[in-house]
């Protein structure tokens, strides 16, 4: 198992969380300072459970077991339960068997998810401050919001369509690429594949070749 620290646990960043994944770890662990008792005024804590809680989304959007991840929050003086949370979240990943496998993904597919997602770190990132950002740093209000049907709504709205603009976008980094190609691929219907390529085209990503037939990546 490795083990990385950092001062706070209010740095950790989802870029970490699914580089780690992508570099095939199995299942990533943090550990915070108990909410509510942070040595800092910004609380960072919160933000840690804030970003566990999507990259747990992200999970779920690439077929992937949403248990991989956990984040946990305990004291300077709590060695014993850090050693029993670890322990347990070990066996835990055993159990679940090794990452995209277990899940039924081949290896080629899990690359291509990955890279996709670490893509729109950076509009999650905003989208975490302007859409879905806790008003109150309390742990019943963080409960509340990330265990309700307010947050899974704002997470697909922002995420859904980011999501598999995104994926088209990697393949198309490695060769222009009919719609039919990209359903084939992707697993989604060719309305589909049309719908995302048109918004993709008014941002200025791709465009169409009508001699091939194809789109490829503008620019």
């Amino acid at each position: 198992m490795r083990l990385v620290r950092v001062m706070c646990s209010g740095r950790v960043d989802l870029e970490f969380i699914l580089r780690s994944f992508a570099k095939g770890h199995d299942g990533v662990f943090i550990g915070g300072c108990r909410l509510g008792e942070c040595n800092y005024t910004t609380h960072g804590n919160f933000d840690a459970l804030a970003v566990a809680h999507m990259g747990r989304k992200i999970l779920e959007y690439m077929g992937l077991n949403p248990d991989r991840l956990r984040i946990e929050f305990m004291s300077g003086a709590d060695g014993n339960l850090l050693a029993e949370k670890t322990d347990e979240f070990t066996k835990q990943i055993r159990d679940l068997g090794p990452l995209g496998k277990a899940e039924g993904l081949d290896s080629k597919r899990l690359a291509l998810k990955f890279e996709a997602a670490r893509n729109l770190v950076p509009y999650l990132r905003l989208a975490e401050r302007e859409r879905l950002r806790v008003p109150e740093k309390t742990k019943a209000a963080y409960e509340t919001f990330f265990a309700g049907d307010e947050f899974t709504a704002l997470f697909d709205d922002v995420f859904s369509d980011l999501w598999a603009m995104g994926q088209i976008m990697v393949l198309l980094k490695k060769a222009p690429l009919s719609t039919g190609d990209i359903s084939d691929a992707l697993g989604l219907n060719p309305s589909e594949v049309s719908r995302y390529m048109n918004r993709s085209s008014r941002l200025g990503w791709v465009k169409y070749d009508t001699a091939a037939n194809c789109y490829g990546l503008a620019g």
